[in-house]
């Protein structure tokens, strides 16, 4: 993984040291809250429902034990001895007390971390596939382009101060694990056609109150010219984006407004128009020097399958089922990545205890040479693990309470935290989560269920990305009352597609009861057991699920 030189050092720690001040002065009742709020949001903190809350960054979800340690002694020291990772990769605090800030921001420095650009109409933490680097079918590792457009954003003057807050997801080719089509940009490695690689540019994607997928502005871009590309769209977006109304700010507003070919025209322009003074030409030497910090491990040379591995499923049915779930491919023979859930029963969706975030490190360094990322789906994972520790790393992990089998299954729910936290929500998130955990909670239910993405959301502003969950759910207030909106269809693969609302919103107690219909139906209209609940949707249509939704209980 990337480490920051003294550069990025001096840079976290002046910021640190800035903010010390500013949070003494708010104290003091020297700057009242309108002023101190673009200063904490700079520094991702946030006024929460019950408290402050604070926002790491974790650019594109890479940690290593040391971090992991750090973030568990902050979770001890200044908060309740646990955090919440998001999809965003990132994780949050939530009440950690104004007074502690500057403190909590000199421990991340310690352990080379920070919270800049985790807020505020900036270009926020770049965001990748979770698997990069392990995965047997990407392009190549997208995590080193990662980095190098984390250090091209930073604090760069001409974008600090965009119409709307801007999201970019960098996925290496194959399955599209990263989303990119719901991104204010989006780009995937691929090959043109004389076999170099390169990327095709996504722009324009986005969900929120205005829900929708990006459009490929290139269809390739060669390695040297992306940062050039990257800015051409950005002073499109900059010269051109509403700044009147913040809810029609983002860039996927303008795109839909001017139109795909009208908006591909003006950052084509742009991009033909730069002089050689303004183009970002990266050196070479800089790009090795990054990739570098991202070449894969030496493996080990080893069979493709272990028979130490099979004869210990055989014989433990509850590692069976896990690994049947939890394990993914990898490219390198007699490996393994493991999908560590955040997803047990009952509990809130992407929290991870102080003692389980210092279990995962210490398994990391004994068993995966300390790799470990934030997925996008809230949960952790295991990049470079042999297939003969893995009966050993889920007796850690279960002992660590961190085997739930569920990876990809319809208990492994997306959800933001809702009402229970967060001053924008309309209804809770949480307590809908678990009631539909509940409902699926048998495991020979859920295993002939097969893959199911449900995701949930407490408000429009669609923080559980609802829009993209084959079940999506959005909590709406009527009157004072708490309803839940379901829609059908949604995927933020590389077919990526919007849910479609079913129709009136059912309430809380409502919503478990209804779904264990709608996959009841699934189950008896599927063409075989290998038939997903979302290609059965596609090939049917809503409108047998629809009716399942709403019918008699």
């Amino acid at each position: 993984m990337y480490r920051y030189d003294e550069f990025d050092e001096n840079l976290v720690r002046q910021r640190a040291r800035q903010f010390r001040g500013q949070v003494e002065r708010r104290l003091s009742g020297e700057l009242p809250e309108e002023h101190f709020k673009p200063l904490r949001l700079q520094n991702g903190v946030y006024l929460q429902l019950h408290a402050y809350m604070l926002r790491v960054a974790i650019p594109y979800g890479q940690l290593d034990g040391r971090k992991l340690r750090g973030l568990a002694d902050i979770a001890d020291r200044y908060d309740k001895r646990y955090g919440h990772f998001t999809t965003r990769q990132n994780i949050q605090f939530n009440w950690i007390r104004l007074e502690d800030m500057p403190e909590v921001l000199d421990r991340l420095a310690d352990v080379g971390m920070h919270a800049i650009q985790t807020s505020g109409n900036c270009i926020r933490n770049v965001t990748s596939d979770p698997f990069a680097g392990a995965a047997a079918d990407e392009v190549e590792d997208p995590r080193p382009w990662c980095e190098i457009i984390r250090q091209w954003s930073t604090f760069h003057p001409e974008f600090s101060h965009l119409p709307r807050k801007f999201k970019i997801a960098v996925s290496g080719g194959g399955h599209d694990r990263a989303a990119i089509r719901v991104h204010d940009i989006g780009l995937d490695l691929r090959r043109n056609s004389d076999g170099e690689i390169g990327f095709e540019v996504v722009c324009g994607g986005g969900l929120g109150r205005t829900p929708h997928v990006g459009v490929t502005v290139r269809d390739w871009i060669s390695k040297p010219e992306l940062l050039s590309y990257l800015e051409a769209i950005m002073r499109v977006y900059n010269r051109h984006g509403r700044r009147d109304n913040k809810y029609k700010a983002r860039i996927k507003i303008l795109v839909n407004e001017l139109g795909e070919a009208t908006f591909r025209s003006l950052v084509e322009e742009e991009f033909a128009a730069q002089n050689e003074r303004e183009k970002v030409i990266l050196p070479l030497a800089e790009v090795d020097r990054i990739e570098a910090y991202f070449a894969p491990p030496a493996f080990d040379a080893a069979p493709a399958a272990s028979p130490t591995l099979d004869e210990a499923r055989r014989l433990n049915g509850d590692l069976d089922r896990w690994a049947r779930h939890n394990l993914r491919s990898h490219k390198a023979p007699g490996y393994t990545s493991i999908l560590v859930s955040l997803k047990p029963l009952g509990a809130a969706p992407g929290d991870a205890t102080s003692d389980q975030m210092r279990a995962m490190a210490d398994i990391a360094d004994r068993f995966a040479g300390g790799d470990i990322r934030v997925a996008h789906e809230q949960d952790l994972v295991l990049t470079h693990v042999r297939l003969e520790d893995v009966p050993a790393v889920f007796a850690a992990l279960q002992t660590a309470g961190l085997a739930t089998a569920n990876g990809g299954m319809i208990t492994d729910i997306i959800a933001c935290p809702g009402l229970d936290y967060c001053n924008l929500a309309n209804a809770r998130s949480i307590s809908v989560a678990n009631s539909i955990q509940a409902a699926f909670s048998d495991p020979d239910l859920e295993d002939m269920i097969g893959p199911l993405h449900l995701n949930i959301s407490g408000c429009i502003n669609a923080c559980g990305h609802h829009h993209v969950g084959h079940i999506g759910i959005l909590g709406v207030d009527k009157k004072g009352e708490e309803f839940y909106q379901v829609l059908f269809g949604g995927r933020a693969d590389e077919r990526a597609a919007i849910g479609e609302i079913a129709g009136p919103g059912l309430k809380h107690e409502d919503i478990a009861p209804a779904l264990k219909r709608v996959v009841q139906r699934y189950l008896s209209l599927r063409s075989s057991p290998e038939e997903t609940f979302i290609d059965a949707l596609e090939r049917l249509g809503q409108a047998p699920f629809r009716e399942a939704l709403y019918a008699a209980s």
